[in-house]
């Protein structure tokens, strides 16, 4: 249901150029009674999809590493960033498109995927939902070497590490990637490695 307490009164394109930057002007009821107008940037790249993928017998999970130019740009000094497998939905369903993602990004063939949760990454700007996904991988399912797509700039690193390797590196600062650090903790609360 839409807020009524909420209305657009203006919406300009600010950059079409990678994705959608939008200037939205809108008036809001406050508790009051009273009505502001506000402005604000929202930035739309698309909704996407992230999965971790693990191996209960080995305990391992599998991460990927690749630049990131706005960790780059706000400190990080290599801009290398270990991540979940993750990427933009492109009009797919989540299911398929993690399905898709997996195999350019890390090599593996998946089959069955298990849907945990959607949130909102960084509301206060992004209009992106992501749905979040774990499965189970074995080395039979490894059909590539991975490392993403070459039109797409990609240039993605595979990682297989220990869960607990994993978990002890969200302590050492060393995975600093919220969907990252989400789904190792959700495999960590369920006892699932």
């Amino acid at each position: 249901m839409q807020n009524p307490n909420i209305t657009i009164l203006k919406t300009e394109i600010l950059s079409d150029n990678w994705y959608t930057l939008k200037k939205v002007t809108y008036a809001i009821a406050k508790k009051d009674g009273a009505t502001e107008t506000q402005s604000r940037e929202a930035y739309d790249r698309g909704n996407g999809a992230v999965i971790l993928l693990y191996n209960k017998i080995s305990g391992t999970v599998i991460l990927t590493r690749q630049f990131r130019l706005p960790t780059f740009i706000n400190g990080n000094d290599t801009g290398m960033l270990i991540e979940a497998c993750a990427g933009l939905l492109d009009n797919d369903n989540p299911e398929e498109c993690i399905k898709r993602e997996t195999e350019e990004e890390t090599g593996y063939k998946i089959s069955k995927v298990e849907k945990v949760f959607e949130a909102y990454m960084s509301p206060g700007s992004v209009t992106e939902i992501l749905h979040f996904f774990i499965a189970e991988y074995s080395s039979e399912m490894k059909i590539t070497n991975g490392g993403g797509l070459e039109e797409e700039g990609e240039n993605i690193e595979v990682l297989e590490l220990s869960f607990n390797e994993a978990l002890a590196m969200i302590d050492s600062g060393e995975i600093m990637d919220a969907k990252t650090i989400m789904l190792l903790q959700y495999l960590r609360i369920k006892s699932i490695v």
